[in-house]
C-alpha cells in the first residue's frame, strides 16, 4: 500500500478518543445510523464459527436482531493478551492466578430487602464494627419463597461476608460470624472479607492468596486456624515469591462446605444455556434483573462477551443453579423488560469469557448524502448515481484494505462529561480521591443520576447522595455505600474502588491504555505511512486461530521486522501489531518506542509499573493488530422505506438508505468500520 494516510476533521469527544486517520483515500458520504433500534443488529458468532441460533422464542415470537460487541476490560478483548490481570502471585500448585471474586455490582440490597431494612442492616453492621458486641441479631423479615430466601442469603453474605444468615422459617436473621472475628484478629479485615467471599463462592479448585507475611510463627497460627475451621473444605500452603512469603488457600476438588444438603449439591451442578435477545439494555443490566428474579447471584451467569446498549443483540449465556424448566417459567416476566430467551437447554459447564469468534452485523445507514454541499443541487437521478458510485468505491476499499482497528467511543463512555480514560489515568497515578471525583462528575442535565452525583461533589455527603442515586445505578451506589462507611479521604476512596468487582475496576485503566493505543495507531500511520518498516512488530504465527477452543488467548509469536525484510516486502500492514501499554509488552524498535515513552511521561506515567497494588490491579499489556478486515461483506442501496414514516430530504430529493452485512473478529468495532467507509463519525 503506497498511498499516504488520510486525515479528516471530526467534531466532539469522538475526535479526541478516536483519531480521524484512515487507511483509504475515498471520499465517503454522510448518513444517519441507529435512527431506529433495529438499524443496528449484532448476532454473536460462536467458537465454531456459527451465528448464535435464535430458534423458537419462548412465550412469544419475535424478529431476530442484535448489536455491536463492546468488550470490557476483562474479556480477552485484545486478540493477543499476555499475562494475568490479577496482581497476586500464587504457587504452582494453585494453577496460576487467584480466581476473581464474584461480581458485586449488580446486586443492590435496597432492591432485595427494601430501602428500610437495608438501612437497618447498614446500621447493624456499623454497630458491630464500632462496639464489637457479642451475640446480637437482626431480623431481615419473613420470606415465604425458597428462591427469594436463597437470594437474600447470597446477597447479604456476599455484601457482608462477616455475617451469618440463619433461617428460622420463614424469617431470616443475621449475626456476626465468630469464625470471621477470629480470622480478622490474624489478618487484615479486607483479607478476611475476601477470604470469606472466596469460601462462599465454592469454585472447586480455585485459590485465594493472603498478603506477604514474613513471620513464620504468625503464618503457623493462620495455617492452624484455617485447617481447624475449614480443613475439610480447603488446603493451605506457604510459598515464596520475590523474597516474600505468603499463604495460599485452595478449595479442595472434592471438598464440601459444612451444612450443604443433597439438594444443594445437585443445584450446584445445574447449568442451563440459552440465547438472549435484548434491546436497549446493557448486558450487566439484563443479568442483574434476571439474577434477582431467579434468586441467584449475577456471578452465576456466564457469557462470551459484553454487548452494547444502543442496539438489539443476540448472545449466548449460561446460568448456574437454575433448571431449564424454571428458566422457561420466567421467560414471560423477562420479556416485559426487553429480553427474549430461546434455545433453552441443559449443559454441563459454564460459558467462558472470550469464547466467541466475533460478531455478525446487520446495519442500516439512512438519509445518505454526499459530503460536498454542491452535489445536493444535482437532480434526483444524478444524486442517486453519485451516491451509488461513492458507496461502491468506499465498500470495495474497505473490503480489500480493511480499516484502522481503533477502539470505539463506547470504550471511553461516549456522551459522558468525564470519559473513562480520564478516570483510568487518575487510578494509574494512584490518585484515588481525584479518580472518585472524576467518576462522580455529573452530566449537564438534571436527571436523578446527575443530581445525585452533583450533590456528592458539592457536599461530600455520601449518605445523602446514596439516597438520591437511582437503584438502576449499581456502580455508583456501591461506591457511595463504601464512601459513607469508610469516609471520603484517600483510604476511604481506596475502599470505594475495592467495593467494585475486579472487572469493573480494571475497565478504567484499560480505557486509558486504549486511548493511548488509538493515538499510537494514528501516529504510526501519519508518520510512517502504510508500508511495513524496520522495527515494526508483526504476528508470525500464521494459520492459528486468534482464540483457542478454550476461549483463552495464546502468547503471540512477536517478531521485530529487519531491514532486509522491509526491503523484500516480507510482511504486509495487516500483520503489524501495536502494543497496548503494560508491564509485559515489547515496544516497536523505531521511533514509535520514543513516542510511547514521551506520551506516557507527558501524562505523568513515566515511571508507571502498570500495577495498582492497593486495588489489586495488574496491567500486563497486550498486542492489537493495526488493521481489521471485515468478512462476508455485502451491501444494498435502497430508496428510503416508508414503514418508519421516512420523509424526503429538505431539498426534495428522495433519500437513499444503505444496508450493510458483515462479520468482524471479536473486539473489533462496527462503528469504526463505518467511519472508514463513510469518512465521518458513525
Amino acid at each position: 500500500m503506497s498511498e499516504s494516510p488520510v486525515k479528516v476533521t471530526m467534531k466532539g469527544d469522538e475526535a479526541a478518543r478516536v483519531p480521524a486517520y484512515f487507511i483509504s483515500k475515498h471520499e465517503g458520504f454522510v448518513g444517519s445510523i441507529k435512527t431506529f433500534i433495529e438499524d443496528f443488529v449484532v448476532t454473536e458468532i460462536d467458537i465454531n464459527g456459527q451465528q448464535v441460533k435464535t430458534g423458537q422464542v419462548v412465550q412469544t415470537a419475535g424478529c431476530a436482531s442484535s448489536e455491536e460487541n463492546r468488550s470490557n476490560a476483562e474479556s480477552k478483548e485484545n486478540l493477543y493478551c499476555s499475562g494475568s490481570q490479577e496482581a497476586d502471585v500464587s504457587p504452582d500448585w494453585a494453577a496460576g492466578s487467584d480466581t476473581p471474586l464474584p461480581a458485586l455490582g449488580s446486586f443492590d440490597l435496597d432492591v432485595i430487602l427494601g430501602p428500610s431494612v437495608s438501612e437497618d442492616l447498614e446500621q447493624f453492621v456499623m454497630t458491630l464494627r464500632e462496639k464489637r458486641p457479642s451475640g446480637p441479631e437482626l431480623s431481615l423479615g419473613s420470606f415465604s419463597d425458597k428462591h427469594q430466601r436463597a437470594n437474600v442469603h447470597r446477597a447479604v453474605r456476599h455484601r457482608f461476608p462477616f455475617l451469618l444468615t440463619v433461617t428460622i422459617q420463614p424469617e431470616i436473621r443475621v449475626r456476626e460470624d465468630p469464625d470471621y472475628r477470629e480470622l480478622a484478629r490474624l489478618v487484615r479485615e479486607e483479607e478476611a472479607e475476601d477470604f470469606f467471599r472466596f469460601i462462599d463462592a465454592k469454585v472447586r479448585g480455585s485459590s485465594y492468596t493472603f498478603g506477604p507475611d514474613d513471620s513464620k510463627e504468625h503464618r503457623t497460627a493462620v495455617h492452624h486456624f484455617l485447617n481447624r475451621r475449614f480443613g475439610k473444605l480447603v488446603e493451605t500452603k506457604s510459598f515464596s515469591s520475590q523474597g516474600r512469603t505468603s499463604i495460599s488457600v485452595r478449595l479442595r476438588e472434592h471438598g464440601k462446605p459444612k451444612k450443604r444438603t443433597g439438594d444443594d449439591r445437585k443445584e450446584e451442578d445445574i447449568y442451563t444455556a440459552f440465547t438472549l435477545r435484548k434491546e436497549n439494555l446493557e448486558t450487566l443490566e439484563a443479568i442483574s434483573y434476571m439474577a434477582a428474579a431467579l434468586g441467584v447471584l449475577p456471578s452465576d451467569f456466564t457469557y462470551a462477551g459484553i454487548k452494547d446498549k444502543r442496539a438489539v443483540t443476540y448472545q449466548s449465556m449460561v446460568v448456574k443453579k437454575v433448571s431449564s424448566q424454571r428458566l422457561k417459567e420466567k421467560a414471560g416476566e423477562f420479556e416485559k423488560r426487553g429480553m427474549r430467551l430461546s434455545q433453552i437447554r441443559s449443559v454441563g459447564e459454564p460459558l467462558k469469557l472470550g469464547r466467541l469468534r466475533g460478531n455478525h452485523f446487520d446495519l442500516v445507514v439512512r438519509d445518505l448524502r454526499p459530503h460536498r454541499a454542491s452535489d445536493e443541487h444535482l437532480s434526483n437521478a444524478d444524486v442517486h448515481a453519485r451516491l451509488a458510485a461513492l458507496v461502491k468505491e468506499a465498500v470495495e476499499n474497505v473490503k480489500r484494505r480493511g480499516f484502522v482497528n481503533y477502539y470505539g467511543s463506547q470504550r471511553f463512555g461516549s456522551g459522558q462529561s468525564v470519559l473513562s480514560d480520564q478516570v483510568g489515568l487518575a487510578l494509574l497515578k494512584e490518585d484515588m480521591v481525584s479518580a472518585v471525583r472524576l467518576f462522580f462528575s455529573p452530566e449537564e442535565s438534571d436527571d436523578p443520576h446527575s443530581l445525585a452525583k452533583r450533590h456528592f461533589l458539592q457536599t461530600d455527603n455520601a449518605k445523602e447522595a446514596l439516597a438520591l442515586m437511582p437503584l438502576s445505578k449499581p456502580r455508583e451506589r456501591l461506591m457511595l455505600r463504601a464512601l459513607n462507611r469508610y469516609g471520603t479521604g484517600p483510604d476511604g476512596c481506596v475502599q470505594a474502588w475495592l467495593s467494585l468487582p475486579h472487572s469493573m475496576r480494571v475497565f478504567y485503566p484499560h480505557a486509558y491504555c486504549s486511548r493511548v493505543w488509538n493515538d499510537a495507531a494514528a501516529h504510526r500511520l501519519s508518520t510512517m505511512g502504510h508500508g511495513v518498516r524496520q522495527g515494526d512488530l508483526v504476528w508470525t504465527q500464521s494459520g492459528q486461530n486468534r482464540t483457542e477452543d478454550t476461549g483463552e488467548t495464546t502468547s503471540p509469536q512477536i517478531h521485530v521486522v529487519t531491514l532486509e525484510e522491509e526491503q523484500a516486502g516480507v510482511y504486509s500492514l495487516d500483520q503489524v501489531l501495536l502494543p497496548m501499554p503494560g508491564n509485559s509488552v515489547k515496544y516497536p524498535e523505531h521511533s514509535m518506542r520514543t513516542w510511547y515513552q514521551e506520551r506516557l511521561a507527558g501524562d505523568g506515567l513515566g515511571e508507571c509499573r502498570f500495577r495498582v497494588s492497593s486495588l489489586k490491579l495488574n496491567l500486563p499489556g497486550c498486542y492489537r493488530p493495526l488493521l481489521a478486515v471485515p468478512h462476508n461483506f455485502s451491501y444494498q442501496l435502497r430508496r428510503a422505506a416508508c414503514s418508519h414514516g421516512t420523509k424526503k430530504q429538505e431539498s426534495g430529493t428522495e433519500s437513499l438508505s444503505l444496508s450493510l452485512n458483515f462479520d468482524l473478529d471479536s473486539s473489533c468495532y462496527a462503528t469504526i468500520c463505518l467511519r472508514e467507509i463513510m469518512k465521518c463519525d458513525a
